[in-house]
């Protein structure tokens, strides 16, 4: 009986608090394995590498929340990049460029909304075929050729720093995911995500335009991944039709470790920005300790599986 009463009187862990000192933990262990990475240089350097997929991450929460997925992103992004470059080569300004592969990216995800709410199509099956139709357009456009020759000032959206310090991309970013946190939770739209992923049939009978809402998810995800093909493209200075290989995967798997249920009803931007960052910087510091990429990938695994079962822990109310 003590041991109920204690139970019940002492707090219940949050599964963002868990996840912040999961970060912490991971943090320091890395900084014990690689001195000096637990910096201030250090950690905003490593946050150029997160940033494409973070911003993803963001419009993938919403995504999932309403019960559906994306698995076109890396694909699409890679469309993103050869039309900013191959466009410029062909003789656009680079201003215009970029404005088109915004735009193809917004089109894109704009076309998997459509598809999925108009034909009745589930979520996969639509984004895995566009998985491979934007790859494939990708390389036709390129045919697997690059293009390297931008301009200096293309250099801002993927290498400068704020007071030669925070990346411009880690800005971009947290401003983002903080408007993404408002509208998920302190705006209608947001209140319309999480109907549709509990009960989309309970949604539309309640009066919400359940395909307005999922095509605008969609298309406003696109238009993330547009970003981060032009961040991409600017940090790599190269535009290439194999960029982004595997990115959905690892976007997905920081949404789901975040805390966001996959089968859609539930989740928050803060959740995934910590997935984001804990993921990020698990590769990073196990990169940086000279972990093998085969090891690597076995310690990410291994760690994600883990996570995400102490996350389904966190999710179940106490008796």
């Amino acid at each position: 009986m003590p041991a109920v009463i204690l139970s019940r009187r002492l707090p219940r862990l949050d599964r963002n608090v868990g996840l912040a000192l999961v970060l912490i933990v991971e943090l320091v262990i890395i900084s014990a394995l690689v001195p000096g990475y637990f910096s201030l240089g250090g950690l905003f350097d490593a946050s150029r590498q997160f940033a494409e997929a973070g911003l993803i991450a963001l419009g993938m929460t919403l995504i999932i929340i309403t019960g559906g997925v994306d698995l076109s992103v890396g694909s699409l992004l890679a469309l993103v990049s050869v039309t900013i470059g191959f466009s410029y080569q062909a003789g656009l300004s680079l201003a215009t460029a970029i404005l088109a592969g915004v735009a193809v990216g917004a089109l894109g995800g704009f076309f998997n909304g459509v598809m999925v709410t108009a034909l009745g199509l589930h979520p996969l099956v639509v984004t895995l075929a566009t998985f491979a139709l934007y790859r494939g357009i990708a390389f036709a456009v390129s045919k697997a050729n690059a293009v390297s020759n931008f301009p200096p000032w293309f250099a801002f959206f993927g290498e400068k720093t704020i007071a030669h310090l925070v990346p411009v991309q880690l800005v971009c970013f947290v401003l983002l995911a903080v408007g993404f946190s408002i509208v998920l939770g302190r705006t209608a739209f947001g209140r319309r995500l999480y109907a549709i992923g509990h009960n989309e049939l309970t949604a539309r009978f309640s009066g919400v335009n359940t395909a307005a809402v999922k095509i605008a998810v969609y298309t406003l995800t696109g238009c993330l991944v547009g970003l981060a093909g032009v961040i991409y493209t600017s940090r790599i200075s190269s535009a290439r039709a194999n960029a982004g290989f595997g990115l959905e995967l690892t976007v997905i798997a920081m949404v789901v470790l975040g805390g966001t249920k996959i089968t859609g009803g539930s989740g928050t931007i803060l959740g995934t920005v910590l997935g984001v960052l804990i993921l990020s910087y698990l590769q990073d510091g196990l990169a940086f300790a000279g972990v093998r990429s085969d090891s690597g990938l076995i310690v990410t695994g291994a760690f994600l599986i883990v996570a995400v079962l102490l996350n389904e822990r966190f999710r179940k109310e106490p008796r």
